[in-house]
């Protein structure tokens, strides 16, 4: 789910009349997209969010030092991918995770100490690994596996009890341990894996290759 960040209204020195309205309308869609998500109904959802990108998007291009505005768009972009994964529409689901790469990245950089923002990064750039690693494209998976885990390493290094981080942070080190050079990485994801499974706190996403990591064969 998105964050809920949609400004209220945009600076309108350098936007027309027309565009502040387009803005103002993307601002409501998107309102209803969120509740239409909350509710269940992913199709109606996807509808209101991609009737609101548009606005969005000219709003960013007009001024792209409006953070806010950035922000909203990375959120509007990562929410229309969830609603159009629930309807197992995975190639729109990842075009939305690659439009919002750029964005997530200017609002991480603008905001250091926002960890959701940096942990939505972290875990776009994983699925995006991931997608490419299906693919056999591991020259493509590598660099989104190393910069996601990059920074799933900072939220882990603040937050290293929290359950969400550890997995996040376990799912980088599992894709990076398969398109990484460094054998560093792969002792460090064998070591994770099985310390989280003999914990416990090991997601179910992430339980199948962290029990391939550690040499456990499922059900044994």
């Amino acid at each position: 789910m998105a964050q809920d960040a949609a400004p209220a209204t945009p600076a309108a020195a350098q936007m027309t009349p027309d565009q502040v309205t387009a803005f103002n309308k993307a601002v409501a869609d998107f309102t209803a997209a969120q509740a239409a998500q909350q509710g269940g109904d992913n199709a109606g959802a996807l509808a209101k969010y991609e009737a609101a990108l548009p606005a969005i998007c000219t709003a960013v291009q007009v001024q792209p030092g409006n953070i806010d505005n950035v922000n909203f768009l990375a959120n509007a972009l990562y929410a229309a991918a969830a609603a159009a994964g629930a309807q197992q529409q995975i190639d729109k689901t990842l075009a939305l995770y690659e439009e919002s790469v750029p964005h997530w990245r200017t609002v991480v950089e603008a905001k250091p100490t926002d960890a959701t923002s940096r942990n939505i990064l972290a875990g776009i750039l994983v699925q995006l690994g991931n997608a490419k690693l299906a693919k056999q494209d591991k020259a493509g998976a590598a660099p989104l596996y190393a910069e996601g885990l990059a920074l799933a390493r900072k939220s882990f290094a603040e937050n290293a009890s929290d359950s969400i981080v550890k997995n996040l942070h376990l799912s980088a080190l599992i894709g990076a341990s398969q398109t990484s050079e460094d054998a560093a990485i792969k002792t460090e994801a064998t070591t994770t894996a099985k310390a989280m499974l003999a914990d416990g706190s090991v997601d179910a996403v992430n339980k199948p290759a962290a029990q391939a990591l550690a040499g456990i064969t499922p059900g044994a």
